[in-house]
């Protein structure tokens, strides 16, 4: 049974960055993945490719249930799957919990199954992408913001987020996670959205000035929402210029897009949404627990949000027939 100080369940692109790195700075650090995966993992160590370049061994656990505890589990899994994925360490001792996922649901599932004084709020402003070779591509590295969600400083945060940046994945602790977390996810629904309809890398969408358009009106949408349920979302570090998009004319949204789109031309010219990687990929998108969750969320409160309630009916009909063709395509025999 292992007892580590960070289990990290998920071993994808954003699971494995902070794994390896946390390993290579001295950490006791094991990784919940399964089946290709965790062979990968198992047989060839986490290995990372740009930003960072480097390889290093780190214990893989296929059963879940095996894990005893951990000082400080990291959830970086897709979204799919997060329930049955927990429930296995429904008896662990865990200290601390947090998710960098997608998402506003994210923390309710962790205190369902940990409790609500064991669960931080975070979100991660940081990107790789997984290769089928099992290396990640680590191209993006702003900060992973941990924080009480119900608000002010604590000595935990402040150290699980000295620990993750002195180990080389930048980091800090916030009082205003919550919000924080809704800025996050107001912008992550109009570029997750404008990446799957376009198929492009980000910087090539964003200085699109009709992309600019939709996503404009689309995180104004997603801004009502936010304020309806009693968040004003900050600025500070967002992906997106959302105080020009909140305050400015739609004209001087649209330019402050184009002109982020430049900017990620320019410091991350190879930046991918997660989910175009998994479309492209053949592999589901995270969409019900996302865009299907803001959707309910605005029925709930009585809220008519009618391009959030299209973008999310248009990309659930992309996810599905993307995946219907890659299961069509025919299998290669080499002869």
């Amino acid at each position: 049974m292992y007892r580590p100080e960070f289990a990290v369940l998920g071993a994808g692109a954003i699971g494995s960055i902070l794994g390896a790195h946390l390993a290579r700075a001295g950490h006791s650090v094991v990784m919940l993945a399964r089946g290709r995966r965790a062979a990968q993992v198992r047989n060839a160590g986490l290995c990372l490719k740009g930003l960072s370049d480097f390889r290093i061994q780190v214990p893989v656990l296929e059963d879940a249930s095996r894990l005893a505890g951990a000082q400080v589990l990291i959830v970086a899994m897709k979204t799919m799957g997060t329930r049955e994925a927990l429930e296995p360490l429904r008896g662990a001792q865990v200290d601390a919990a947090f998710s960098i996922q997608n998402g506003l649901w994210k923390n309710d599932q962790l205190v369902q199954v940990f409790g609500a004084d064991k669960v931080l709020g975070s979100l991660a402003n940081t990107s790789g992408e997984l290769l089928p070779s099992g290396e990640v591509l680590f191209t993006r590295n702003v900060n992973v913001l941990v924080g009480e969600p119900a608000g002010g400083d604590s000595a935990r945060a402040q150290h699980i987020a000295a620990t993750i940046d002195a180990a080389g994945v930048r980091a800090a602790a916030v009082p205003d996670i919550l919000a924080r977390e809704w800025t996050k996810f107001v912008g992550w629904v109009g570029l997750m959205s404008m990446a799957v309809t376009t198929r492009c890398v980000t910087w090539r969408y964003l200085s699109d000035p009709d992309c600019a358009i939709v996503l404009v009106r689309l995180v104004r949408e997603m801004l009502q929402l936010a304020r309806a349920s009693g968040i004003r979302p900050g600025d500070e570090k967002s992906l997106l210029p959302l105080r020009m998009i909140v305050e400015g004319t739609e004209q001087q949204a649209i330019a402050a897009v184009i002109e982020a789109g430049r900017h990620f031309k320019q410091d991350a010219p190879e930046h991918r949404m997660s989910a175009l990687q998994d479309l492209q990929a053949g592999r589901a998108l995270e969409i019900d627990e996302t865009l299907g969750d803001a959707v309910r969320r605005a029925q709930d409160l009585n809220l008519s949000l009618p391009l959030l309630e299209a973008i999310y009916h248009l990309v659930a009909a992309l996810d599905r027939t993307a995946r219907a063709h890659a299961a069509a395509k025919p299998a290669v025999t080499l002869a």
